[in-house]
């Protein structure tokens, strides 16, 4: 099967780890992004996205069984061809935040829509698959502290690591939030708290930060289904966090790890996380969204929409008379 991506970020990783995990299935990419040049402080103009529809006209005609629109905005530019199905992937904030509209336009007209949770299903309506982001349990794995710590330059001192990965630029984030609470906390217990916000390293290293820290803080304003809490969740890493996005659900029996809903549950649940200084049971919850199953889903998707059904490399060998098992 060929599937043409559109996409407004090339280099989002639990997009590439999804493709990755695919073309083990017999998937094959190519991808279009958006043109323009983008960062974590600028974002591209309408020009941009306008100028792209002819680079996918032309290319939709390249023999693809169908195209596989990432995030709202690009789903205009996919529907802009009639040659080929769409289907059309929604991140969180292209649900919650001002690409809403487009994205609500958008979802009737394609052949398949992907959200991340239930709750995202209701916000934006119609018909969609849940198929939360998945989480690579190779990569990440709990580790022995003293060495991630090492790794990633920490002290291994009397301090209280809390992890906040995320730019402090992304609004929606809402690091001075995080800043709030931690500051509390610090002033509440003995040994000092401290916030380490980390952005920007590559994404093999986040791993030694969710083994370095002592809890992972979540204060965004809106989710999908944060990578960063699943990450955290396969590291064992204990997590904090307000109740957005698939949140709660993927937090239900792990323990030592709140859910909150308001600054003073955030608190209580920082300084109890913390006192207890346990690693959480989060790695089997983690199983439920590894990449080998949320892969397997989204290939049951592409095989609806396409209309044809790929062998795996097990079922070609039985077919074959050879056991798949030696």
């Amino acid at each position: 099967m060929d599937v043409l991506t559109l996409t407004t970020n090339a280099d989002a990783p639990f997009m590439i780890q999804q493709m990755a995990a695919l073309e083990d299935r017999g998937v094959s990419f190519s991808t279009l992004s958006v043109a323009g040049d983008v960062d974590a402080d600028t974002d591209r103009s309408p020009v941009d996205y306008v100028r792209t529809v002819p680079k996918v006209v032309r290319e939709s005609g390249n023999g693809y069984d169908l195209i596989h629109a990432h995030y709202g905005l690009t789903a205009p530019m996919a529907l802009a061809q009639v040659r080929k199905p769409v289907v059309l992937s929604l991140w969180g904030s292209d649900v919650h935040g001002p690409v809403a509209p487009i994205s609500r336009l958008s979802v009737p007209l394609c052949d398949a829509v992907v959200v991340m949770s239930e709750r995202m299903r209701e916000a934006i309506g119609g018909e969609c698959t849940v198929i939360p982001n998945g989480v690579d349990l190779e990569t990440f794995r709990p580790e022995p502290r003293a060495r991630a710590r090492s790794a990633v330059g920490w002290d291994d001192g009397d301090a209280h690591e809390v992890l906040f990965p995320y730019p402090p630029a992304r609004e929606v984030k809402n690091h001075a939030r995080a800043e709030r609470i931690v500051t509390v906390v610090d002033n509440l217990l003995e040994r000092p708290v401290r916030l380490r916000t980390v952005y920007g390293v590559d994404h093999d290293a986040i791993p030694d930060y969710m083994n370095a820290a002592d809890a992972l803080l979540l204060t965004s304003d809106s989710e999908g289904s944060p990578n960063s809490v699943k990450e955290a969740l396969a590291c064992n890493l204990p997590v904090v966090a307000l109740d957005v996005g698939d949140v709660r659900e993927r937090l239900a029996g792990v323990a030592p790890s709140h859910v909150a809903t308001s600054d003073d549950e955030l608190i209580r649940g920082l300084i109890d996380v913390l006192e207890r200084g346990e690693r959480s049971n989060g790695r089997e919850a983690a199983r439920e969204v590894s990449i080998d199953r949320t892969a397997e889903r989204m290939l049951e998707v592409y095989e609806r929409v396409a209309g044809k059904r790929i062998e795996t490399s097990g079922e070609k060998r039985r077919a074959q008379g050879v056991d798949p098992l030696e």
